[in-house]
């Protein structure tokens, strides 16, 4: 019997310590080192010579082959993904509990059965007669899908190498442990090696592996960060569980952008796909009510038509309140110095709540101009156009700053019928004449405010 010793792993990114500390030297948070017991294993002596064995290939000998994807026929998803499903890569699914990840998988698995691919679905999480339920809730699915529970790790290789499937769905990875680890699923050592033995099983035998996993209160997939550095791809899905819609967002493709995301809507049968997310967006609108104007983000190469709205009354205490919902707090504060210093309004004793509309998080620059005048219009009690649309960087000078893509946001803005566009002066420049809307460039806030507000 192999004797053990003890170590001290870190939960947030998994760094090994001698000794318990209370602060993590790698990625400096505090209180998330915890006791492991491993077993010590022997060394395997060196054969002589060895090194003389591997042979070093030169990068112009290497023939690249076709990269071939398998198309989960929900275009959102490969949308996000790149294209499709390389086979032999990873690919971790995050998320909120009820979100809607094994839902969306399942899916998955029963479209590739359409397509008579050879599934296997791996759940620690739930019996057969459960997932069956949920299964005849989102349709019929075809003979080609297998279902396993099962969380030994040994048994599910075992299997997977005698079945070889195409597609395989581990749900979820912290239920997964290896038996040569001595400690609970869902520590981080055992997080570590399930991913591990996982990641060799999918690239020894060119197999898919989608993988599920939980995340903390943070928002983060729960276990060492090592895990998503392992991966080859990571998803993230967000938005509110008692809302109707979902966003999948990339934050790691190895075969593909990271800035794609795709929406989707709950409903009783399951997920549906959003063709277009910002006429679903700008559902509900309010006519003629200061304080709402319409702007326009880019996610990836899709151009996403936002709701602005924001509230500014006077404030009956010594400190206004500031809220911001859906985009970066700090940001608007900044936002609202800029416009006290440079078109001189006293915002100063008002207190200012910015939000969103739907729920939705954006973070690109080019709604700075929305901010700006969604805030001006509440301010003054003004109501913008209902087909006046805006978009642009403002800088601390008050200038209107250029943004990418300008041509496919005004686009985007026409088909769904908006008339009129404030943008960048620089932008507006770069671009040539557009039947059906009217294009007005502005240097400032000034001017912006000035011509629609």
């Amino acid at each position: 019997m192999a004797k053990s010793k003890i170590v001290y792993y870190c939960q947030s990114c998994g760094a090994e310590s001698a000794k318990w500390m209370g602060q993590c030297p790698a990625c400096k948070e505090w209180n998330t080192f915890v006791e492991e017991a491993l077993p010590i294993k022997r060394a395997a002596n060196s054969v002589p010579g060895q090194a003389h064995r591997v042979k070093v290939t030169k990068i112009k000998e290497i023939e690249a082959a076709v990269e071939e994807r398998i198309t989960t026929k929900i275009a959102e998803l490969d949308r996000v993904l790149g294209g499709g499903v390389v086979p032999g890569s990873m690919i971790l699914v995050g998320g909120d509990p009820g979100i809607g990840k094994s839902t969306l998988l399942l899916q998955v698995c029963r479209n590739l059965a359409e397509d008579n691919r050879k599934i296997l679905y791996i759940s620690g999480e739930e019996s057969l007669q459960q997932i069956k339920i949920r299964a005849e809730r989102i349709g019929k699915f075809g003979d080609s899908l297998s279902l396993l529970c099962e969380t030994n790790l040994d048994i599910i290789d075992q299997i997977v190498r005698k079945d070889l499937p195409e597609i395989v769905v581990v749900d979820s990875i912290q239920t997964m442990y290896n038996e040569n680890i001595a400690s609970a699923p869902g520590s981080v050592s055992q997080v570590r090696e399930s991913t591990g033995s996982l990641m060799m099983m999918a690239k020894g035998l060119g197999i898919a592996i989608f993988v599920i996993g939980h995340v903390t209160k943070e928002g983060v997939v729960a276990g060492p960060r090592v895990l998503e550095h392992m991966v080859d791809t990571v998803l993230y899905f967000e938005g509110d569980r008692h809302a109707a819609y979902r966003i999948l967002r990339g934050v790691k493709n190895r075969f593909g952008s990271t800035n794609e995301i795709g929406v989707f809507e709950m409903y009783s049968g399951g997920l549906r796909e959003v063709d277009n997310p910002s006429e679903f967006m700008l559902g509900g609108r309010p006519e003629g009510a200061s304080g709402s104007v319409v702007a326009c983000s880019i996610e990836g190469s899709r151009p996403i038509l936002i709701e602005v709205q924001a509230l500014v009354c006077h404030s009956n205490f010594g400190m206004p309140r500031r809220t911001a919902a859906g985009t970066d707090f700090n940001r608007v504060n900044l936002l609202m110095a800029v416009l006290e210093k440079r078109a001189g309004l006293k915002m100063g004793n008002c207190d200012a709540y910015v939000n969103i509309a739907g729920g939705i998080k954006m973070n690109e620059p080019a709604i700075d101009l929305g901010i700006v005048l969604a805030l001006v219009s509440s301010y003054k009690n003004r109501a913008i156009d209902e087909h006046t649309i805006c978009f642009g960087e403002v800088g601390l000078s008050g200038e209107v700053r250029a943004v990418h893509m300008a041509e496919q946001r005004v686009l985007e803005a026409k088909k769904l019928g908006f008339t009129s566009c404030v943008l960048p002066e620089a932008s507006r420049a770069a671009l040539h004449e557009i039947n059906g809307i009217r294009l007005t460039g502005v240097r400032s806030i000034k001017d912006a405010i000035d011509i629609i507000v």
